[in-house]
């Protein structure tokens, strides 16, 4: 009789580590099934422009002008917003995009188009790069056009002029 209390006991032994190791694969497995389908937020075109009007809000200043350095010229642009381009993009998984028209104070017909980066590093989707895309230029044929300083290839800035 010890001995079939032994056997029992050994395979109750057997059972109970099975199923709870069965258990913890369980659980493991749900843990790594919710990291896989756990995706980082999606945003839609209106929240792109959402985020592009309340940034473009808070930078300007008490008369509406949008104060921004070019890099290139070392100025600081006084622009009043115009419009955002359609369509806005996402770039890679967690980088969106806008393009933007704004003309300059006291001469509307005087473009530039600013490009915005957007990701939400932070929590929320917020602003983390601007750039003059197109700067205005004369021409006597044309009047007054936007002449791009760079292209996009695959996502990628290429300047176009250095």
């Amino acid at each position: 009789m010890s001995a079939l209390l032994k056997s029992l006991s050994l395979t109750t032994v057997v059972i109970v580590l099975l199923f709870t190791s069965g258990e913890r694969l369980s659980a493991e497995e749900s843990q790594e099934q919710s990291a896989v389908t756990a995706s980082p937020r999606q945003y839609y075109a209106e929240d792109i422009k959402k985020t592009m009007g309340l940034h473009i809000q808070a930078m300007v200043d008490e008369n509406g002008v949008f104060h921004h350095h070019d890099e290139q010229t070392g100025e600081t642009l006084q622009l009043r917003f115009s419009k955002i381009h359609d369509p806005v993009r996402k770039i890679g998984s967690d980088i969106y995009f806008a393009c933007t028209d704004f003309e300059v104070i006291g001469e509307s017909e005087k473009l530039y188009d600013l490009d915005f980066w957007m990701n939400d590093k932070t929590g929320e989707l917020r602003v983390y790069q601007t750039k003059v895309h197109k700067e205005p230029r004369w021409s006597l044929l044309y009047g007054w056009y936007k002449q791009p300083r760079y292209t996009f290839v695959n996502d990628e800035i290429e300047y176009l002029y250095q």
